[in-house]
């Protein structure tokens, strides 16, 4: 063979494995997938802070995230063609694990259709006590509730498990919320307010400040009993406030300013809170018996309901957004809200 031969054939060796190295160098690797997700309870609140795991047998440990605020999450650089499972997991519920997952290359999957329920082990529990020894014991720890550790704080519920008041338990939380020195002395600053502008029309000196405290107060027992214990107990009602605690800024609101209006029946469902606005409407009424003359009549029935409507809607909000905090007896619990909307 010529020189030239060889020479030939050695180029021609070295333009073959020159192109076979490039082929090999220049491969691209498949494009990573990514997961999206957000966590809801069944109510449709979202979750924060729950743990998200990946799982596969090609990972030798679990890729693990947490929800944000609003309970979404987002798993990157996942391998294409590998089969992965999602489990989610938060305090209170029972776990949620996805079908098996197979990502194309570059795809971007919005898991749908995650929903928490109660974990059975709570449920479980509950199972060994009747239900009325379960509220019993719920309406003690309702009775322990007090804002800054003295304002009484009993008509709202942060237990997500909660189950309803038997009419005993009912008349007992009203007698207990009425009879609170802070609710009466609470009555008593309102007297004074009252006397300071001059309203209701009983005139001014130690008699008419009496006959202000003596209405404030009895506008409140009226309204407690009947739209607190009387009217739920014939209706089948629940007068306390249910405390959602997650979800959006906007879903919270809308919880809590519709509280005049709808209330958890002791079936557990939603519907129209007859009993507090009955309770409104008949304390409105009533206090046209001891009310000055010149202040009785229908303006007098209307406009203690909107007043106790405004106030009923302003302590939603700040039972969603402030008191937990303020509570000692809860505000280190788990937050385990309601939802509900």
């Amino acid at each position: 063979m010529s020189i030239k031969h060889c020479l030939c054939l050695l180029i021609l060796g070295v333009s073959v494995n020159g192109a076979v190295a490039a082929q090999q160098i220049s491969a691209p690797e498949p494009q990573t997938g990514t997961i999206i997700g957000t966590v809801t309870d069944v109510n449709d609140g979202t979750v924060p802070g729950a743990t998200v795991d990946l799982e596969s047998s090609s990972l030798p440990d679990p890729q693990r995230v947490e929800t944000n605020d609003n309970g979404f999450f987002q798993l990157d650089h996942l391998k294409p063609g590998t089969p992965y499972h999602v489990i989610i997991s938060a305090s209170g519920f029972a776990n949620w694990t996805s079908p098996e997952v197979t990502l194309r290359p570059g795809q971007y999957l919005e898991l749908t259709g995650i929903k928490l329920r109660i974990a059975a082990a709570v449920t479980t529990v509950n199972a060994v006590l009747s239900t009325e020894e379960i509220a019993r014991e719920q309406e003690r720890v309702e009775e322990k509730q007090r804002v800054l550790g003295f304002i009484p704080n009993f008509y709202v519920v942060y237990d997500r498990n909660a189950v309803p008041l038997t009419p005993k338990l009912k008349f007992r939380l009203a007698l207990k919320t009425l009879t609170d020195p802070i609710t009466i002395l609470g009555s008593a600053f309102i007297a004074g307010a009252d006397q300071a502008g001059g309203t209701p029309d009983y005139g001014q000196g130690a008699k008419g400040y009496g006959q202000r405290w003596g209405s404030n107060y009895a506008n409140g027992l009226t309204d407690i009993m009947i739209g607190g214990a009387i009217l739920p107990s014939i209706l089948h009602q629940d007068p306390r406030y249910f405390y959602q605690g997650t979800g959006t800024t906007k879903s919270r609101m809308i919880h809590a300013l519709r509280t005049p209006f709808l209330c958890k029946g002791d079936n557990g469902r939603w519907q129209p809170n007859y009993s507090s606005l009955g309770g409104y409407l008949a304390s409105g009424a009533i206090s046209n018996a001891y009310y000055p003359e010149s202040n009785r009549g229908l303006g007098l029935v209307f406009s203690t309901a909107l007043v106790d409507v405004g106030a009923s809607m302003a302590n939603g909000l700040i039972q969603e957004f402030v008191l937990r905090k303020l509570t000692p007896s809860v505000k280190n619990q788990p937050q385990l809200g309601t939802g509900g909307n």
